[in-house]
């Protein structure tokens, strides 16, 4: 069974928790990253995987960059 969360700030949609994996989209901004890119699901759009989820800042500045552009 597929389990897909999509996350959003302030109206914005920036990333989806899919199957325990989260993934943010691809931006410019966020790009200089290096994730991963996958699909969360077939079919799906590539996105970035994030692997360093237990880096508080590391996730705070992904996040913003993810949204900002």
């Amino acid at each position: 069974m597929r389990r897909e969360f999509l996350i959003y700030v302030n109206y914005i949609y920036f990333g989806c928790i899919c199957d325990d994996r989260f993934f943010v989209k691809k931006t410019k901004s966020n790009a200089n990253y290096n994730p991963p890119k996958h699909t969360p699901y077939p079919n799906a759009k590539e996105m970035f995987l994030v692997l360093n989820v237990d880096d508080k800042n590391y996730l705070q500045q992904l996040v913003i960059n993810t949204i900002i552009g």
